[in-house]
């Protein structure tokens, strides 16, 4: 049986739900979705250039679970736009890191 989930402080909402490739329609795309707490420790880390530690602070995690969801979060991004792949946003409430 898993631990259950820590509740994650997420601060940002998406400012969409998806971005797909240009021309493409999002039924033939293969979805990848990007979760809340992936969203915000991007956000934390590579936007507003926090230190692991301070992210993870503001995320309410520890540490080391913040470097496995930015971990997490860089590759699914990194695969999406590499493989030519639609990225779903999921919001605070419906995030579910489960589905790729």
């Amino acid at each position: 049986m898993p631990r259950p989930k820590i509740a994650r402080r997420i601060s940002c909402r998406p400012a969409y739900q998806c971005f797909k490739p240009n021309g493409v329609p999002m039924s033939e795309l293969t979805a990848i979705l990007l979760a809340a707490d992936e969203l915000e420790a991007l956000k934390l880390v590579d936007v507003n250039g926090l230190n692991q530690q301070a992210a993870a602070l503001a995320l309410g995690v520890s540490r080391q679970t913040l470097g496995n969801i930015v971990a997490s979060a860089r590759h699914k991004v990194a695969k999406a736009l590499v493989g030519g792949m639609a990225l779903e946003l999921a919001s605070p409430l419906t995030s579910d890191r489960e589905k790729e």
